[in-house]
């Protein structure tokens, strides 16, 4: 499994838990308000217990807020990484073709001044030797 895959996977994953905690928050809220609805409706004062249980609901929604914060940060740098990883294989694969091009006209211009050398000197041989008759 290469590094993009990987990334896109444990993305995924990230996003399925921060919709999880995001439904657990809302549940929260919902089971607060109807406790509290209740508790109203039926003139019931809460006493430091029930309060300090309403509070611990207010408090594990605002721990699942936080994550939710941190999880959008890693998913905002594995998404900064990824476009910045596609970026540079872009980048990398014109270098390359790029260099290939400038590689191939240097052979061709080293083959052509091998080839004219070949002709000078076999031309050179051949006016030697017609000298030498």
């Amino acid at each position: 499994m290469n590094k993009m895959n990987m990334l896109s996977s444990i993305n995924d994953l990230l996003s399925h838990i921060k919709e999880v905690e995001q439904n657990t928050i809302e549940m929260s809220q919902e089971s607060m308000l109807m406790i509290s609805k209740f508790f109203e409706d039926n003139s019931i004062e809460l006493d430091d217990n029930a309060s300090k249980a309403l509070q611990y609901q207010d408090i594990i929604s605002q721990q699942l807020s936080a994550t939710i914060e941190a999880i959008k940060s890693v998913q905002q740098s594995i998404n900064i990484f990824k476009n910045a990883q596609n970026s540079d294989e872009i980048i990398a694969n014109e270098s390359i073709k790029k260099l290939h091009s400038k590689l191939s006209k240097t052979l061709k211009t080293a083959k052509d001044k091998k080839e004219a050398f070949l002709g000078k000197l076999s031309n050179q041989n051949e006016a030697d030797e017609i000298e030498f008759f």
